[in-house]
């Protein structure tokens, strides 16, 4: 018999060590001739992402010991870091970004003895030269990239551009050898794709206020021997038109996802079209109501890959997501088989393979490929392995709930699990509910053992996928503009409420969390609500004035202008909808979480907010993190972290445990 034991309370194999060491995903899976490589996480190692390859006999090595850190930081949230290629002697060449210094180095892996060599150089203004997206162009001898180039000392004094860097490394200490591709006429720019004759380049390009998600144009120029692009024209996309990834089909159509038509779809023009000047875009696989694309929060996301026989490689779905293959001439969609509900959106593809990362509720993401020719899928990296027995895995429910004037909202629904312990009959379980970043992002159903680390010992977590987030088409995402800090409010509310008027959740032990953007919902909750007994606030937007004049990145300095509105229209919304403006609102226990070198959600902004809240009785804690920016990678912060949280709602729940450091809360 299962012995009983209040909600909360309950023993668990899935400590704060395990859940750390789990965190993270691969990313930017690629081939260097027949292998697969990618970057994977490595919290233990100072929180670096390694460079992987899978050898032919199938075994996963790190390409580069620590502390090599393959990882870019154009526009902060960065992009892919890497590129590879076979060379005439078999060996590899591999050309990547190193997060300390942000310089691109070649390596020869199968040299003996070979070291990384730099091929671009440092500057001392600003934030200096990063790079993002390499793609080699060994007949050119170069790598063709995003430069990033700071201009001064100001956030916001940047340049972007196409550049192309010599593999001869002429290029490490002169500035001058960048060969740049593009103008800067633009704000933003993607990495350039190569039509199948080489003679042509696409790229997507943005400009302030728009982030990627409101207006993108796809820009079309003509490749030069030794000289930038010319011709360059726009040929897609507009001002209140998304255009998340461009590319070629192999006939020389250009292929496109766009969400002119509310969902971001798959869309063709043909190579007569686009010469003619007059592009006529033709959806390639139309009314489905759900999404092929995504935000394009990084550099070089791809939600499709063109094949070889005219095929397509897609990533699907509405809410969640599956891998299918797209005959573009009769629209007829083929979905993988396999149980993974979320793909992220870094496909590649060579020959007959798609290889892409992908996860589900009962798995993390890993390396899988599907083999177009039988069907077959199969997980050929980053293998997810039990490390504890799954029955202590939560069981998702996937719940729309009625929010105000009876909007859906959409949520993942974790209740407390566990083989050990049933919960007393008269008991109701307290609950967190999670708002995730962004804004414009979204949950995925997946295993997260941040989140079994809590469901195992009784805390239920609910995931909110409130108005504004991705994956349910633009007019979803479109709630939130100008109503940032009230719709992801009172939806994270209204799920709470529901929880507990269904008899799901105990309504007088709820708390709230969330990180960046959802830091933010859960400081704004806790000063204009009453829903929450407590909340824990991580590296969070806090002062809005401040933050849109001067304390964030360039690539978010305008975005309060869609989810506020314009300060110069507005200031007063600004004030008002600040949570540092309304700490005299605050009456319940809290936690804070920050990274010291987080250039996004700087650390200033959670001291403002504490030096207000000194002196006014309200128990909270504050944890800074030296060497951790916006997303904690370091296994130690993270242990640290979820501790902490976990001590939070033990206190303000009345739960007792002995098992994790006991949380200072001060007043």
């Amino acid at each position: 018999m299962v012995p009983t034991g209040a909600y909360g309370t309950w023993p668990s194999p899935i400590d704060a060590a395990l859940a750390a060491s789990h965190s993270g995903r691969p990313e930017f899976p690629g081939m260097v001739g027949d292998e697969v490589w990618w970057t994977a996480p490595r919290p233990t190692e100072g929180g670096r992402r390694a460079l992987m390859r899978r050898r032919a006999d199938g075994v996963e090595e790190s390409v580069l010991p620590a502390p090599w850190n393959v990882r870019s930081r154009v526009i902060e949230y960065g992009g892919h870091p890497w590129d590879g290629v076979v060379e005439g002697d078999g060996g590899a060449l591999v050309v990547f970004v190193n997060f300390v210094d942000q310089r691109l180095y070649a390596y020869e892996p199968d040299e003996p003895g070979a070291e990384p060599r730099p091929l671009t150089p440092l500057s001392s203004v600003g934030g200096g030269l990063r790079w993002a997206e390499p793609r080699i162009h060994a007949e050119r001898n170069e790598v063709w990239c995003v430069l990033e180039e700071f201009t001064g000392a100001a956030p916001t004094d940047v340049r972007r551009v196409i550049a192309a860097v010599p593999l001869d490394g002429s290029a490490a200490r002169d500035r001058g050898a960048v060969r740049e591709l593009s103008d800067d006429r633009h704000r933003f720019v993607t990495g350039p794709r190569l039509s199948p004759d080489g003679r042509h380049a696409a790229w997507i390009a943005w400009d302030h206020p728009r982030m990627p998600w409101d207006g993108t144009v796809v820009m079309l120029g003509e490749v030069t021997h030794d000289g930038p692009f010319a011709s360059v024209r726009p040929v897609v996309g507009e001002s209140d038109e998304s255009v998340c990834q461009v590319d070629w089909a192999p006939d020389g159509s250009l292929l496109f996802v766009s969400d002119a038509g509310n969902w971001w779809e798959l869309q063709r023009v043909r190579p007569e079209a686009l010469g003619s000047g007059v592009a006529r875009p033709t959806p390639l696989c139309p009314g489905r109501g759900e999404e092929f694309g995504g935000p394009l929060w990084k550099l070089g996301l791809t939600w499709f890959r063109p094949l070889a026989d005219g095929l397509v490689a897609v990533i699907h779905g509405k809410g969640a997501t599956t891998l299918g293959i797209l005959d573009p001439e009769t629209g007829e969609l083929v979905d993988a088989a396999g149980p993974w509900t979320d793909w992220a959106p870094m496909l590649t593809v060579h020959g007959d393979r798609v290889i892409g990362v992908a996860a589900s509720p009962r798995s993390a993401y890993e390396i899988v490929e599907l083999d177009t020719r039988t069907g077959r899928t199969r997980v050929i990296g980053s293998a997810h392995d039990d490390p504890v027995d799954p029955a202590y895995y939560p069981e998702p429910q996937i719940r729309t709930f009625a929010g105000p004037d009876n909007r859906a909202i959409h949520a993942h629904i974790y209740p407390p699990h566990s083989p050990d312990r049933v919960a007393p009959d008269d008991e109701l379980p307290p609950f967190v509910i999670w708002a995730h970043g962004g804004p414009t992002s979204q949950v995925p159903l997946v295993l997260d053992l941040e989140i079994a680390y809590f469901t195992s010992r009784g805390i239920g977590v609910a995931e909110v996928n409130y108005g504004g987030s991705t994956g349910y088409g633009r007019e979803y995402r479109e709630r939130l503009r100008e109503q940032w800090g009230v719709v992801d409010v009172e939806d994270c509310a209204a799920v709470a409420a529901s929880l507990a008027a269904e008899g799901t959740a105990d309504p007088a032990r709820l708390a709230i969390r969330g990180g960046s953007a959802g830091g933010w919902t859960t400081a704004a909750s806790l000063t204009s609500t009453d829903v929450y007994a407590c909340g824990t606030v991580i590296y969070p937007v806090l002062d809005l004035v401040s933050w849109a004049a001067s304390e964030t990145h360039d690539f978010e300095s305008r975005y309060l202008e869609s989810l506020i509105g314009p300060i110069d229209e507005v200031p007063g919304r600004y004030r008002e909808r600040s949570p540092s403006e309304h700490v005299d609102r605050i009456s319940t226990p809290f936690l804070l979480l920050q990274g010291l070198d987080d250039v996004i959600c700087p650390p200033v902004q959670c001291e403002r907010f504490l030096a207000r809240m000194a002196g006014r009785g309200v128990p909270h804690a504050y944890i800074a993190f030296e060497g951790e920016g916006h997303g904690f990678r370091r296994a130690e912060t993270m242990i640290r972290a979820l501790e902490a949280e976990l001590s939070l709602y033990a206190q303000t729940f009345g739960i007792a445990r002995s098992d994790i450091p006991l949380l200072e809360l001060k007043k």
